[in-house]
């Protein structure tokens, strides 16, 4: 059974880091394409990061140069470490996996299969 389960969510000042994990059970994800995505109230779920079976990287445009996506196999986790956070940032944040081997990042939800509980973010200016 497939089973994502973010952590590392909080309260933080604008300006301010927080690194986000997402511990994979139930498979060996080490190929799996994965993503972190965004859900703000009352606005669409929005891709953030992703990594794809081999390593590629990709970033909303939104977020590039403060936040970094990476993986540890060995520990089948996944990570995501953001920094200079502003309060537009608050939202929840997910992770998701996809089954499907994939060279290419993949930043929109309805590419994924599985889906993480979520971790509440909240940036205050």
């Amino acid at each position: 059974q497939v089973q994502l389960v973010e952590s590392g969510g909080g309260s933080v000042q604008a300006g301010g880091s927080l690194r986000l994990s997402c511990a994979a059970f139930g498979y060996d994800y080490s190929d799996w394409p994965m993503g972190w995505f965004r859900q703000a109230p009352g606005e669409e779920r929005e891709g953030v990061a992703a990594i794809s079976s081999v390593g590629r990287l990709t970033y909303a445009d939104s977020v590039k140069g403060r936040f970094t996506i990476s993986r540890d196999n060995a520990k089948n986790t996944l990570y995501l470490q953001m920094s200079s956070l502003n309060a537009e940032e608050t939202a929840m944040y997910y992770c998701a996996a996809s089954p499907r081997f994939s060279l290419r990042p993949l930043l929109l939800s309805n590419e994924y299969n599985y889906w993480g509980q979520g971790t509440q973010v909240t940036v205050s200016s």
